[in-house]
């Protein structure tokens, strides 16, 4: 069973940009948009070159659930334990429903299943079935995005999602129905990571978007290439505060009503700076 953080702090976030950096190196953006409904945005883009930055998948259970690969537990949960500066949710998983704010699966702790490739440090905790498309990331912190099936050599840490939404900096995938989603992006020259959360199914505040939206939006952060990772309710980015509580900054919507639900899910991407990167 993974270890329990405090209930993180959250509020949901006004209706103001704002841009503040995290860290040497880590910028993070709230960007409001009314075009074409209410959206916010949230981005945290990641000099892959700044001193100190190290990545984290979520690892493995040291006894996982029968019948399961690993246990779900929140973004906030996986920050907290693992002593991380910024924590958002990764890879589909498997089972998964929502009946009402009481019938849903998984809770905290329930067993699941990833969906394509997922490596924590070197160890491979899913392999990709299924010609996913993932993100890979080595040890020195070189990231590419790509369909795999099989681990690529050097990969340190990878999560996977499904579509590759933006190719050579331009849309790459279709896709009707405005929902809350979770990517990851490079830059040209590789240099730069971008994380992107947009929330949504919350009116008058912010709407979601639809897949060919969330590509001109990535774009207009300098993505090159992008991954849409599981999006929904799944939704959800976190930081630490100075005492290392984590705070939730979108406004995700696992119970829709009221917002700022918080789901568990089967893996995350978290980063950490060491201290001699500060």
């Amino acid at each position: 069973m993974t270890g329990c953080a405090a209930a993180p702090v959250h509020g949901r976030a006004s209706r103001e940009s704002t841009r503040e950096q995290v860290a040497p190196g880590i910028v993070y953006q709230r960007e409001v948009r009314n075009e074409p409904r209410p959206i916010v945005v949230h981005v945290v883009r990641i000099d892959l070159t700044a001193p100190g930055l190290r990545f984290l998948a979520t690892p493995a259970d040291p006894v996982p659930p029968a019948d399961y690969e690993i246990r779900a537990r929140r973004t906030s949960t996986f920050l907290h334990e693992y002593n991380l500066l910024l924590a958002v949710n990764a890879n589909f998983y498997e089972p998964a429903w929502q009946h009402s704010a009481e019938d849903y699966y998984p809770k905290p702790g329930d067993g699941v299943n990833i969906n394509g490739l997922a490596v924590s440090e070197g160890n491979v905790l899913s392999r990709s079935a299924r010609h996913h498309p993932a993100l890979c990331i080595t040890a020195d912190n070189r990231a590419w995005i790509e369909s795999v099936d099989d681990v690529p050599q050097d990969v340190q840490n990878a999560v996977a999602g499904d579509v590759i939404f933006v190719r050579n900096g331009r849309v790459s995938a279709g896709g009707e129905g405005a929902h809350p989603r979770t990517a990851v992006a490079l830059t040209e020259d590789g240099r730069t990571m971008l994380w992107i959360v947009v929330d949504g199914r919350q009116p008058n505040y912010s709407e979601g978007v639809t897949m060919p939206e969330l590509a001109t939006i990535a774009i207009s952060h300098g993505a090159h290439i992008a991954l849409n990772l599981d999006g929904g309710g799944s939704s959800t980015l976190v930081r630490a505060e100075p005492d290392g509580e984590p705070s939730i900054i979108n406004s995700p919507v696992h119970v829709r009503y009221p917002p700022g639900g918080e789901r568990a899910v089967a893996n995350h991407l978290g980063l950490k700076v060491d201290r001699a990167g500060r």
